[in-house]
């Protein structure tokens, strides 16, 4: 049987993005040829096409088999949609801050709080930002256990806020620097760190560098 798969609209978008396909119900003749297009969200997105001197009930097997898939599909995505949602609403903020405080104790580390939320696109791409860049994820695996602290309608986790010297003002995303002992030592302007329609790695390097544990050592600057 012959097999071509021939693209007809706009590329698949990368992982995590809900795929929604389905097969029309017809079968549309062209040439010498059937072509079994699939659609998603009600657009064309490809079509199968086939030889028509295939057997019929090979196509239909394989139409049949499509059709199989499209729930596994759609669980896959929908499950990689909430891995990739890096702020929680039904989180207790305040615990988890206490248990990264506790390991940075641990590690000899500080606690990077990055505050923001789903809702907004300088949040994602920041930390898209830090965990592409080699040189960044290292600088910040190295020196900082990091905590995404919500912040939108559904929690707004306002004692948290006051208690971190209501950080909101500045805007979104705004990063909180705690010490080992929980300790606030540096609230971070995100804007500052922006570069273009970005964020510079030059800047961010910077700062992460300046607030590590290292940094602020006294016996550096006791000798």
């Amino acid at each position: 049987m012959e097999l071509k798969l021939r693209s007809t609209g706009t590329k698949a978008r990368k992982a995590g993005v809900l795929f929604i396909f389905t097969v029309l119900g017809s079968i549309i003749r062209d040439g010498k040829s059937l072509a079994v297009p699939l659609c998603r969200n009600g657009r064309s997105y490809a079509k199968i096409i086939f030889n028509t001197e295939t057997n019929m009930k090979r196509i239909s097997l394989l139409i049949f088999t499509v059709i199989l898939c499209i729930p596994g599909v759609l669980a896959q995505s929908s499950d990689t949609l909430k891995r990739k949602k890096l702020y929680d609403p039904s989180e207790d903020a305040k615990v988890e801050i206490a248990e990264a405080v506790k390991q940075a104790e641990i590690e000899g580390k500080h606690v990077f709080l990055q505050i923001g939320g789903n809702w907004c696109g300088w949040c994602i791409a920041f930390d898209n930002k830090v965990k592409s860049n080699d040189t960044l994820r290292n600088v910040l695996e190295k020196n900082f256990i990091v905590y995404h602290v919500n912040y939108s309608r559904e929690n707004m986790n306002e004692d948290v806020m006051a208690s971190l010297g209501f950080p909101q003002r500045f805007g979104f995303p705004v990063f909180v620097i705690l010490d080992s002992k929980g300790n606030r030592i540096h609230t971070q302007n995100s804007a500052y760190l922006e570069e273009g329609k970005g964020h510079s790695t030059s800047k961010i390097l910077e700062f992460l560098n300046h607030w590590s544990p290292a940094a602020i050592d006294a016996k550096q600057y006791n000798q």
